[in-house]
């Protein structure tokens, strides 16, 4: 029978889980129990990174620090101070000729403890938080936090620490005002409601047996806390301490067809591309994977991309390929083509007021691209060009991957930005791909597993090109 005219030009965006076989559905299960399993161990970014070394070490990655040349086949890695990491493998073809680059970024949202942060207030012991990137405050109190992290003493001595995880460790929480007193809260701007400098962690109430005490609940923590990881309250001082929800990452729904976890704003785009690169051998481009922090505060920082890392981890596989020379640096980014590999918003249909339907992404739909981002006029976005976004439509096409092609909301509902415009500032292609979200940037977010295995086919299927 002849094809329709209206299924031959319409665009429509459909449910990508109604071609799917019982061996096809087996394969998505399967990575997203893999993908589960690595979000529980992997909270925050050092973490993160450290299990990414784990993973790389396995198949074959090493420092590039311990490589005098390279050559096609070789893959390299290189850690930036344990919250940011780049791998490459090289590829067949000169690297004049350009990376073929996906980055990703593997912080979130949460809470920091600040420089010091431990107080008593009338015999309970808090320690005093500062937000970290874009939250709904309120949505962090009375919630069951872990704690994540380290503390450096002067003489160099790291320690870990890692407390809520485990079903035999306390937990921690942000009290909030009940009902009954809450009259004047309510009645206050969401926004409003909590207050950034109330986000106050209870830590504890048992007060430590010295009457010439004065402060005998902040002194038994303090005790605690030496007795355990020998430190004392100035060491806190040089610490990185998160704080993070305690859930478990699930499968979500009576189909469990999807993912609920924390973080995965952008661990799921990580973690899709990271895996995707194992599973390469010769590539034609030098693929390249960037796993980056400080994303959710603007990439600032060294361990952002804004930094010079990046650039000198590629200047490093430039002069270990003995190819290096004044300018080409430069000329290997200009043409270079890379998927920004971060979330999007999914359509929500409880706040559809937010989305334009015909532009929004859409769960269950396969992989979404993101012409530009920004806000409003398109301000701070990194807009894609046609031919760009053409060829990879040519990539997802041929390799059968359903995608769908989207924006951030409503024009001057709001808006938001990824690493795509560094990229694109150094003369490289580059577009967002990355996996449509509900709840983004809450304790608990939701992704589908349909999704999530598009993402790792589209990621592949960019590299082998």
């Amino acid at each position: 029978m002849e094809e329709s005219l209206e299924k031959r030009l319409f665009n429509k965006k459909e449910n990508g889980w109604q071609y799917v076989d019982d061996e096809e559905k087996g394969k998505i299960f399967n990575l997203s129990k893999k993908y589960i399993d690595f979000l529980n161990i992997a909270k925050t970014e050092r973490e993160f990174i450290k299990e990414a070394r784990k993973i790389a070490d396995v198949n074959g990655y090493r420092d590039i620090m311990e490589f005098q040349t390279l050559k096609p086949g070789d893959k390299v890695y290189f850690i930036n101070r344990d919250k940011s990491m780049y791998l490459a493998i090289i590829g067949e073809e000169t690297i004049e000729n350009g990376l073929h680059i996906i980055g990703s970024h593997v912080d979130s949202p949460r809470l920091d403890l600040k420089p010091n942060p431990l107080y008593e207030d009338t015999d309970l012991a808090y320690f005093k938080t500062h937000y970290y990137g874009g939250i709904k405050k309120y949505q962090w109190t009375t919630i069951p936090l872990s704690m994540h992290g380290v503390i450096v003493k002067t003489n160099g001595e790291r320690v870990e620490i890692n407390i809520g995880e485990d079903e035999n460790d306390p937990i921690f929480t942000i009290t909030d005002l009940l009902p009954h007193l809450a009259m004047e809260q309510m009645e206050k701007k969401l926004k409003e409601g909590v207050e950034g400098e109330n986000l106050n962690l209870l830590i504890g109430s048992i007060p430590y047996n010295d009457k010439n005490a004065t402060e005998k609940v902040k002194l038994n923590i303090l005790n605690i806390l030496n007795e355990k990881y020998g430190i004392t309250e100035i060491d806190l001082n040089s610490s990185e301490i998160e704080l993070v929800p305690a859930f478990k990452a699930r499968s979500l729904g009576l189909d469990e067809s999807m993912v609920a976890a924390y973080g995965q704003d952008d661990k799921v785009c990580a973690y899709t591309s990271l895996i995707a690169m194992m599973e390469l051998e010769n590539v034609k481009n030098t693929a390249v994977c960037i796993l980056s922090d400080k994303e959710e505060i603007g990439s600032m920082g060294n361990t952002g991309m804004e930094s010079h890392m990046f650039d000198f981890f590629i200047s490093e596989i430039l002069n270990k390929l003995q190819k290096n020379r004044p300018n080409l640096l430069d000329k290997v980014f200009c043409f270079s083509k890379m998927l920004s590999s971060d979330v999007d918003a999914g359509y929500d249909p409880i706040y559809a007021s937010v989305s334009d339907k015909n532009n929004a992404g859409f769960l269950g739909k396969g992989i979404s691209l993101n012409k530009y981002t920004g806000a409003r006029g398109k301000s701070g976005a990194s807009d894609a060009n046609a031919e760009y976004v053409a060829w990879i439509r040519n990539i997802l096409e041929k390799n059968s991957i359903h995608y769908q092609v989207a924006e951030l909301g409503k024009v001057d509902i709001g808006g938001g930005g990824t690493i795509a415009y560094i990229l694109a500032n150094k003369g490289a292609d580059v577009i967002d791909c990355g996996v449509p979200v509900l709840s983004m940037h809450a304790p608990y977010e939701v992704t589908n597993k349909y999704d999530i295995y598009s993402a790792y086919k589209t990621y592949k299927a960019f590299w082998q090109e």
